[in-house]
């Protein structure tokens, strides 16, 4: 069986798996446990020939526990690596590469700050809070690796800004954080829906300019309680 390469789970042991037919197996002798972590190791394990692929399902997320390989193969694909990893064309391409990808996110997060000021659409009387609002939602939402919805190419921007919002208000002005809700399944979702709702009641009110009492107002206080860093407020503002 180790001439396979397989999708597998934990199994019963430390140098067992279980397959997607629910099948358990013992690990080859010989192989190792490459950890997650370093995708250039991991693909040139892979590319060299069979292995497993460990993944666990906790709730709706997948996580990679690593991969099993015969250890000369593991050992030898990192002896290669480093040495590649040494050299100055290495380090200059590493440096292209990283420059690349901070000039695709501060476009990202231009645009998706763009977004959420469309979305909220806030009359021109509240144009200031419309603005720390977009700001502070944009600073929140779209760090690489944060696993906000953001961060998805599923779903149009323009619905990954909405998400966005009310997410922020469920946590900024509501008591989501602190209820207790039953462990009934949908029962979250219905609380989600529901104080959605109150949100965009909420949103309502500024895009029709209606006075506001920012003494009493979830949204004030939220938006009074938060600072924006300078550095995140000047990015921001420089894409006006």
């Amino acid at each position: 069986m180790p001439d396979q390469t397989r999708i597998v789970s934990p199994g019963s042991g430390d140098r067992r798996v279980r397959t997607t037919d629910g099948v358990e197996l013992q690990v080859p002798e010989g192989w190792i446990l490459l950890p997650p972590g370093d995708a250039g190791w991991t693909r040139r394990v892979k590319a060299g020939g069979p292995t497993w692929t460990v993944k666990e399902k906790k709730g709706r997320r997948t996580f990679s526990k690593g991969v099993w390989a015969p250890k000369d193969r593991v050992e030898e694909t990192k002896r290669i690596l480093d040495a590649e990893r040494a050299t100055d064309a290495y380090a200059k391409r590493k440096m292209r590469d990283q420059m690349r990808r901070q000039e695709k996110q501060a476009v990202y997060v231009g645009d998706f700050y763009g977004a959420v000021l469309s979305f909220l659409n806030f009359h021109e009387t509240f144009n200031d809070d419309a603005q720390k609002m977009a700001t502070l939602v944009t600073t929140h939402a779209t760090p690489v690796g944060s696993g906000t919805v953001a961060r998805t190419e599923r779903i149009p921007i323009e619905q990954r800004a909405e998400s966005a919002v009310i997410a922020w208000l469920r946590h900024q002005t509501t008591a989501y954080d602190h209820m207790k809700i039953a462990r009934v399944k949908g029962k979250r979702r219905e609380v989600r829906r529901m104080l959605a709702e109150e949100s965009r009641k909420l949103l309502s009110r500024y895009r029709r300019g209606e006075a506001v009492e920012r003494d009493h107002c979830p949204l004030q206080t939220a938006l009074d309680s938060a600072s924006v860093p300078s550095s995140n407020r000047d990015s921001l503002d420089a894409q006006d």
